[in-house]
């Protein structure tokens, strides 16, 4: 994975998301989402995580092939809550096990440290052990648990919430 690079999501990258996203749409309950996604969709998506701010988009890219991205995303939509982010990584299959998702990781806390963020909060759909372990890692503890949450492929699914506190803006070092 030496030629991988990490940046921000751009407009070339969509269709790539869109069928990286939509892989986990229709094969897993990860995401609650039933029917794949389209590509405007995904453009109106794409838009919400600019280059900069709280809500970011970075890929995974590898000789222009998406690897993975991770976000951070508006935790609701009330005012309140802006300084909480729900963090995610998604990775294309066959590249889970070697490190993308936490390089990812790495990267996405990285650029939010500048940024007004006081929390991070992740939502793994159980059982899921592999993204479990990688949310510890970063610093992630358990908040709670929503049994039964969401109906997807004809089962009721948990989902465990888990939480990182961040470093406030005027905490974190320069530079």
């Amino acid at each position: 994975m030496t030629g991988t690079r990490i940046r921000a999501g751009e407009e070339r990258d969509l269709e790539q998301l869109t069928d990286l996203y939509n892989h986990y749409v229709t094969g897993s309950p990860v995401t609650f989402d039933i029917e794949p996604v389209g590509v405007p969709d995904r453009r109106r998506w794409l838009a919400g995580h600019p280059a900069t701010g709280r809500y970011r988009l970075l890929v995974a890219e590898e000789a222009g092939t998406v690897l993975g991205y991770a976000t951070s995303s508006p935790l609701r939509p009330k005012r309140a809550y802006e300084t909480s982010v729900e963090t995610s990584v998604y990775l294309a299959p066959g590249h889970a096990g070697r490190g993308l998702g936490s390089r990812l990781y790495r990267a996405l806390f990285a650029a939010l440290a500048g940024e007004d963020v006081h929390r991070a909060y992740a939502a793994v759909t159980l059982p899921n052990d592999a993204s479990l372990r990688l949310h510890e890692r970063f610093g992630f503890r358990p908040a709670g648990v929503h049994r039964e949450v969401g109906r997807k492929f004809g089962a009721y699914w948990d989902v465990a919430w888990l939480e990182k506190p961040l470093p406030d803006p005027g905490e974190r070092p320069s530079g």
